[in-house]
C-alpha cells in the first residue's frame, strides 16, 4: 500500500483522541450527588462489566499503515492521548485498546469525516465531473455519478482515494478485519447510469506496486 496512507492515519488518530479528550474534561464538571453510594454502585457494575470485556474494544491497525513510520513514537502518542493500550504486533501491525466511550466517540467523529468528504467532491471545484456521490451504511461502498464527457478528459478519478482512506478508516476502527477490509468506489455516467470504471481499495493499489 502506499505511503499517503500513512500521514492521514496519524494525524486523524490524533484528532479524534484530542477531542474525546476534551469531551472527557468537560464531562467531568458535571454535579457528583450521593457520591459515595453512586461511587460504590458504578465500581461494582464497571467490574464487572470489565470481566466481560464489555468496556473494552480492541482495534487492530494493519502494517502497512505505517510503513516508513516511528510505530514506537506512535504507540507512546496514543497513549499519552486516551489510549488504554497499544501494542506492537509480530507482523508490523499495531493494537489499540479503549474504552467503548473513547471508540464510540471516536467512530462518531469517523462518520462525521466520512460525510464532510463526500460533501467536498459534491461541491469542489477541483472535481467539477462529479456530479453526485451516493455511499452504503458500512461506507464500503460509493458510486460517484459524473458528466462522461467531462470525467475522461480530466484527473476526476482521483477523487476515490480520498473516499477510500476515510471508508478504509472507518471500517478498520469499527473492528473489521484487517485482512478482509475493502472499499468499491462506482463510476457512473449521470446520463445513463453507466458503469465507466470501479476502482477497488486497497486491491487496485497493491497491484500498481507489483
Amino acid at each position: 500500500m502506499k505511503k499517503l496512507f500513512i500521514l492521514p492515519l496519524t494525524l486523524l488518530l490524533g484528532l479524534l483522541l484530542v477531542a474525546c479528550s476534551q469531551d472527557k474534561e468537560s464531562d467531568s464538571g458535571k454535579k457528583t450527588v450521593n457520591a459515595d453510594k453512586t461511587a460504590e454502585e458504578t465500581s461494582k457494575d464497571e467490574s464487572l462489566k470489565v470481566d466481560k470485556g464489555l468496556l473494552n474494544v480492541e482495534v487492530t491497525i494493519p502494517a502497512s499503515f505505517y510503513e516508513g513510520q516511528d510505530i514506537d513514537k506512535a504507540i507512546t502518542e496514543a497513549k499519552e492521548e486516551g489510549i488504554k493500550d497499544a501494542v506492537k504486533n509480530d507482523d508490523g501491525s499495531v493494537t489499540y485498546k479503549m474504552s467503548k466511550s473513547v471508540h464510540k466517540k471516536m467512530m462518531k467523529e469517523l462518520k462525521e469525516s466520512v460525510l464532510k468528504t463526500v460533501e467536498e467532491l459534491k461541491t469542489s471545484d477541483d472535481f467539477t465531473s462529479i456530479k453526485d456521490v451516493t455511499y452504503n451504511k458500512s461506507f464500503t461502498e460509493f458510486t460517484l455519478t459524473v458528466n462522461k464527457g467531462e470525467f475522461e478528459n480530466s484527473f476526476d478519478s482521483m477523487a476515490s482515494m480520498g473516499l477510500a482512506i476515510v471508508g478504509m478508516y472507518y471500517q478498520l476502527f469499527g473492528g473489521t478485519d484487517p485482512e478482509k477490509f475493502k472499499v468499491t468506489v462506482i463510476f457512473k455516467d449521470e446520463s445513463n447510469g453507466e458503469v465507466i470504471n470501479t476502482v477497488v481499495y486497497p486491491d487496485d493499489l497493491n497491484n500498481e506496486e507489483k
